[in-house]
């Protein structure tokens, strides 16, 4: 194929790639131009998705009737003006690309008017040209609308989501910046129902109550930078403020972990890994803390123009600012984290025998009904006997070959796992009426993500109404919890639901998580009768050496181990 310049019209569309990836990219690059115009209030709507519609309205500074149509030709930009200012600016967007590049893959149209003019500007623009221009009557600020996205670029729209993972990405991508600036008034509509609203009090617990849920916000430790970290490369050191839950407020997935860097929302595996080592020691397996960690640094520090949507950064000290987020964590956990208080659970229709936990052992050994499980790809285990219990956590079983020790919590997550996933089918699964309806309180993504996927946690027996404003009312759960933590289990249920991060199917996601919930812990004392049921339903499963997320369920000291080990070989 011969070398060709490409046409404007292709570049353009190759360039809005770049920054229009998705419609929560349309909705972040407007967003952050609102924030830059000074905007004290800033309104999202979006309906299909943001593929029909998106609307971003603000009440900022607005742009001059003789710059309207500039703003939409390609690098133009109001915010920097040389190279130095890349090292130096402070304004959360600069590329000049966004609107430029939205008119090339969605029909736009902006509605603006300046403080000094008496009437607003309006214009709207498709494939990038100007079809429109004329005088309308508006308020202060600036109103972008983007529809049809990606209408033209069939390509590009069938790689999208469904339109209710793309509505909860926006959803998560406005509550972040609700987050990063708790001082502007946000609201945000949904295919006409609003989902969002902040104070724009200034105060950042405000914030976190309208998006994780008051609860959540009351329990959060206060960080009061500045950092602990030693001064390096003089001014450089960030201050590390913000807040982070306490060791007894945990989650499933990272997704709670919210970083901004001088007011810019950024993902890091660096931030991410500070926190996450910082509470080492503090949390169980597979469990991450939510934290909101501002950190504010000098910005010639940070390089911003890595990634096209400046969602990732680079800071030119890394070190120091691991150990600041991290020491600044730890110190909180250690001066501020309360002594967790034992609370009753809600009282069930049946109760479990002496301790719950364990009860449903042997209680779900009797399970009527249940089918029987795939034989293809099965690993049989040898015929074991169980000798006894070590560490109240790992059952010590004879076989043929030598002595098994097996994880009870994972062999039983195995059994469960197998047990939910083999109810799929089913029309009536095994539920477990609660005696009194249980309350419980959602963060904005979980509310989201139930009335999205609510039907799937219906079919494996949970019953849940809405109950007001960012609450739940659980009626009935899936019997393999009955007499667990419900509200927890209900909330990382439900976190499964759009978490397709973790892998596999929706329906292996929830299999998991009440597998997971449901099972005995390590540190329960099991009595022999219990230890044999176990180990018996665990020789029924598919995959009986490892549990749901891959971590073996037994290890095997084999007899010629056993003989080297003590000089017998």
């Amino acid at each position: 194929m011969p070398i060709l310049v490409l046409s404007p019209d292709v570049v353009s569309k190759i360039a809005a790639g770049e920054v229009v990836e998705r419609p929560a990219s349309v909705v972040k690059e407007l967003i952050e131009n609102s924030l830059d115009a000074g905007a004290s209030h800033i309104t999202v709507e979006v309906r299909g998705g943001g593929v029909d519609l998106i609307r971003v309205s603000d009440d900022g500074t607005g742009i001059p009737a003789e710059e309207v149509e500039l703003a939409f030709q390609p690098h133009a930009t109001s915010k920097i003006r040389s190279l130095a200012d890349l090292d130096t600016g402070t304004s959360l967007g600069f590329r000049g690309e966004a609107l430029h590049s939205m008119a090339h893959v969605a029909e736009v149209e902006l509605l603006t008017r300046t403080e000094g003019e008496p009437s607003g500007t309006h214009v709207s623009l498709r494939h990038g040209a100007l079809t429109g221009r004329g005088v309308r009557a508006a308020p202060g600020g600036t109103a972008v609308t983007v529809r049809h996205l990606f209408r033209d670029i069939p390509a590009r729209l069938k790689f999208l989501k469904s339109a209710t993972t793309e509505s909860n990405q926006i959803t998560n991508l406005v509550s972040q910046y609700c987050l990063a600036f708790p001082g502007v008034k946000f609201a945000l509509s949904v295919d006409g129902r609003e989902v969002l609203r902040t104070p724009g009090s200034g105060r950042l617990k405000d914030a976190m109550a309208r998006v994780y849920g008051l609860d959540v916000a009351q329990s959060m430790l206060e960080i009061k930078g500045p950092s602990p970290a030693p001064v390096s490369e003089a001014g450089m050191t960030p201050v590390v403020t913000g807040y982070t839950s306490p060791p007894s407020v945990t989650r499933a997935t990272r997704g709670y972990l919210s970083f901004f860097v001088n007011g810019r929302w950024v993902q890091s595996r660096l931030l991410a890994g500070a926190v996450e080592k910082a509470y080492e020691g503090w949390l169980g397996v597979r469990r991450h803390p939510i934290s909101v960690i501002i950190l504010t640094m000098p910005p010639q520090s940070v390089d911003v123009n890595v990634h096209p949507t400046k969602r990732e950064v680079r800071f030119s000290q890394e070190p120091m600012v691991f150990n600041a987020v991290h020491g600044v964590i730890r110190r909180v956990l250690a001066e501020q984290a309360p002594v967790p208080e034992v609370s009753r659970a809600a009282g069930f229709a049946t109760a479990a025998r002496q301790m719950p936990g364990l009860a449903v052992v042997v209680r779900e050994a009797a399970a009527p009904e249940q089918p029987p499980l795939p034989e293809a790809g099965r690993a049989p285990l040898p015929i074991l006997r169980v000798l006894g219990q070590a560490s109240a956590t790992y059952i010590i079983a004879e076989g043929p070959d030598g002595v098994y020790l097996i994880d009870q919590h994972a062999a039983h997550e195995r059994v469960l796992f197998e047990r939910a996933l083999a109810q799929r089918g089913r029309r009536t699964p095994d539920v477990q009426p609660l005696l009194e309806p249980m309350a419980v309180e959602l963060s904005l993504k979980q509310e989201e993500s139930l009335r999205a996927g609510g039907g799937a946690l219906a079919g494996v027996g949970f019953v849940i109404e809405p109950f007001g404003d960012r609450t739940c009312l659980v009626r009935a759960v899936p019997a393999m919890l009955a007499g667990k933590g419900i509200a927890d289990a209900v909330r990382e249920t439900i976190d499964t639901l759009d978490d397709e991060a973790a892998g596999g199917s929706e329906e292996d996601r929830i299999a998991r998580s009440m597998a997971c919930h449901g099972s005995v812990r390590a540190g329960q004392v099991l009595s022999q009768d219990e230890m044999k049921e176990l180990v018996r339903q665990l020789e029924q499963t598919a995959s009986p050496r490892t549990c749901p997320h891959g971590r073996p369920t037994m290890v095997h000291l084999s007899a010629g181990r056993l003989l080297r080990e003590f000089g017998r070989a």
